[in-house]
């Protein structure tokens, strides 16, 4: 059985189980935590207290704005570039059927100094990629309840079996201690 999350839980307990999002910013409510951040920031900051007792404050992020008044294929992504409405209209003006996906805005991060045309670039470069059928797109790690659930539906031993047996078997898997990836058996 999983424990439960608590000033008293052992360090190496909090890091071998599953705590949700909401339960990590209810345990840094009540411990004089700020409940800011991602999961995993979150989950840095519980395991940093637990194990010194240390009140970690979440790092700030320096963001320079940067406006543009004109937004062409030209316009360079800068540090702290924001996927606005205005950012928004102009690539759907551009792209037909235009979203910010998450593959879209981590190009956005992982890209600044280039310009507006290679997002375009990359969106139709990862629209080609979808349309393999052997295509699977990659899943964050803090999305663990994806990544178990596509793995488990990919087990062929799982063939016919419904959400709702995928949904049971993660419920049992985050209760144990370790890792809450699917383990696809051996034949």
């Amino acid at each position: 059985m999983r424990p439960v999350l608590d000033r008293n839980m052992a360090f190496e307990d909090f890091r071998n189980y599953y705590f949700l999002k909401t339960e990590l910013q209810e345990f840094c409510r009540e411990h004089e935590l700020s409940p800011a951040g991602s999961k995993g920031e979150l989950a840095e900051r519980v395991a940093i207290f637990l194990e010194t007792g240390e009140r970690r404050k979440p790092a700030v992020k320096k963001v320079r704005m940067v406006k543009h008044e004109v937004l062409s294929l030209d316009t360079v992504i800068t540090e702290g570039h924001r996927c606005s409405q205005d950012v928004r209209a102009f690539f759907s003006s551009v792209i037909p059927g235009f979203h910010f996906s998450t593959y879209i805005q981590s190009y956005f991060k992982g890209n600044v100094g280039k310009s507006y045309r290679d997002v375009v670039e990359a969106w139709y470069q990862e629209v080609e990629r979808k349309m393999d059928k052997s295509y699977q797109k990659e899943i964050p790690p803090q999305f663990e309840y994806n990544t178990f659930i596509r793995d488990f539906f990919a087990d062929h031993r799982n063939k016919g079996k419904t959400q709702k047996d995928a949904i049971q078997a993660w419920k049992e898997i985050k209760r144990l201690p370790g890792s809450n990836r699917y383990r696809m058996l051996a034949d």
